[in-house]
């Protein structure tokens, strides 16, 4: 099944018949927001905002963990996310739709892992016969290869729909992930472009990592709102992000309907293979 994680200026998608809202509590805390079980076309997908509705909590505070284990219970095996981001590389342009292929990670102070040996924190109510839970349940340290950290499947699909739809996009990027909840500096922005980031953002990692972790696929569609700090010469607001958002919602909703539309029960990838041989 389909999990869908909604980003800045995205708290509900038109179009899903919804089924019922589920409060989830995990070992690992309270999940952003209720999370929303719908239909669309005969096909259930599960959608979460990930700041939580009305945008409740800043990117270095969202209970990643939480959020995506809640998505486990669930039944959820797929991640589609979807961000705001500022643009880095000189083709992009705000509006254009960027499909992550690579991130690079400075984030500070956030949990990164579900597998912490013997700190682990175990849901005693996860009966699943599979290698999350075995090696949750013996404490294993567990490192997971990143070599390709997107499902190489999903991102094609995006990508089709993109060019079917006529929308301006970019079928890879490298999104550079910070700390925030402040802005970057021009010279962090130009530190983070001659290392070959495309895009910036706050909520990228964990996320993915954590999902990854759990054997789901993931892929990741961003919305450029505004040029990164120095590029454009102007003053960055938070005012723009939402705006942008706003006037992307009509497209990212196409998208994200088409998403549930093609995306197939099985994928051609090795993205469900991760855990193997990853424990120690």
């Amino acid at each position: 099944m389909l999990g869908i994680l909604g980003g800045s200026g995205l708290y509900d998608i038109d179009g899903l018949e919804i089924i019922r809202e589920g409060k989830i509590m995990t070992p690992y805390g309270e999940p952003s927001d209720n999370y929303i079980i719908a239909s669309y076309n005969g096909r259930e997908v599960v959608f979460l905002p990930r700041h939580g509705r009305g945008h409740k909590y800043p990117p270095h505070l969202i209970n990643y963990r939480a959020n995506l284990w809640g998505f486990r219970k669930l039944g959820v095996d797929r991640i589609l996310s979807v961000s705001a981001v500022g643009g880095i590389n000189p083709l992009l342009k705000p509006g254009d739709f960027v499909i992550s292929d690579q991130f690079l990670d400075f984030t500070k102070v956030r949990p990164v892992t579900f597998y912490e040996g013997i700190y682990t924190i175990k849901d005693e109510t996860d009966t699943t016969n599979d290698l999350v839970n075995e090696y949750l349940s013996n404490d294993r340290v567990v490192h997971i290869d990143v070599t390709q950290p997107f499902c190489p499947h999903m991102r094609s699909i995006l990508s089709g729909i993109m060019e079917e739809k006529g929308f301006r996009h970019h079928t890879k990027g490298t999104y550079a992930a910070t700390e925030g909840p402040r802005l970057e500096t021009s010279a962090e922005i130009k530190a983070l472009s001659l290392l070959g980031a495309d895009v910036v953002g706050m909520t990228l990692v964990p996320e993915i990592v954590l999902a990854r972790e759990l054997s789901m696929h993931f892929a990741s569609v961003n919305v450029v709102t505004n040029l990164a700090a120095g590029i454009s010469g102007d003053r960055l607001t938070s005012d723009e992000v939402i705006q942008m958002m706003h006037q992307r919602t009509e497209e990212i909703k196409q998208v994200i309907l088409s998403f549930i539309e093609n995306l197939p029960q099985k994928l051609e990838c090795k993205c469900e293979e991760v855990l193997n041989g990853a424990a120690i």
